[in-house]
């Protein structure tokens, strides 16, 4: 039998260079943003300023992008593929007085494969105060799915002290509003 690591794979932006990001040279007057060069004379208008204010601040003097973050853009979900796994990851959790979030997909819904990469980045923002798992109903037993109460896909369970505390099934309305109640969701057992 094979152990599959409950560790999460995380994905960050590549830090860019000074010869990757666009330059900005003050003498010659020129202004060179993903390859557009403006005149000698530049006039800009106040909407392109605001646009433009955010980038040009996270620019250090040598033309090169700061790192702004050190956080990852989107972290995997760790699998869970036996009822064992799931009761060592709520031991885990509940030893560590943690929460967790389980998200429970098919590899038929089309709504899981929608949501899982937003997902993907909502977990990021709690990292790594909260693991994010993913259960296939498909590679595990039953008696898995029906003891946590799981009756339509993508459901997405927060548990804590060894048992679900709240759920959000998303397979209704639009991704950033199962998004939204996912992080309602948490941020609310975040508060108690």
């Amino acid at each position: 039998m094979s152990v599959v690591p409950t560790y999460p794979t995380l994905r960050y932006l590549r830090t860019r260079t000074a010869r990757d990001s666009p330059t900005f040279s003050s003498s010659l007057n020129k202004v060179s943003i993903l390859g557009f060069r403006a005149p000698n004379s530049l006039v800009l208008s106040r909407k392109f300023d605001e646009i433009r204010g955010p980038m040009i601040r996270a620019l250090s003097p040598e033309g090169s992008l700061r790192e702004l973050d050190d956080s990852p853009v989107s972290v995997e979900h760790a699998p869970i593929c036996s009822e064992a796994q799931f009761d060592r990851v709520v031991a885990e959790a509940q030893q560590l007085q943690q929460s967790f979030v389980v998200v429970w997909m098919a590899s038929w819904c089309r709504k899981c494969i929608y949501l899982k990469p937003k997902l993907e980045k909502l977990a990021a923002e709690y990292y790594p105060r909260l693991l994010f798992y993913s259960v296939d109903v498909n590679s595990v037993p039953h008696k898995l799915v029906a003891r946590a109460e799981v009756t339509k896909m993508p459901t997405i369970q927060l548990w804590k002290d060894g048992k679900k505390s709240a759920e959000v099934i998303g397979g209704h309305g639009k991704a950033y509003l199962v998004i939204n109640e996912v992080r309602a969701m948490i941020e609310t057992d975040d508060s108690t």
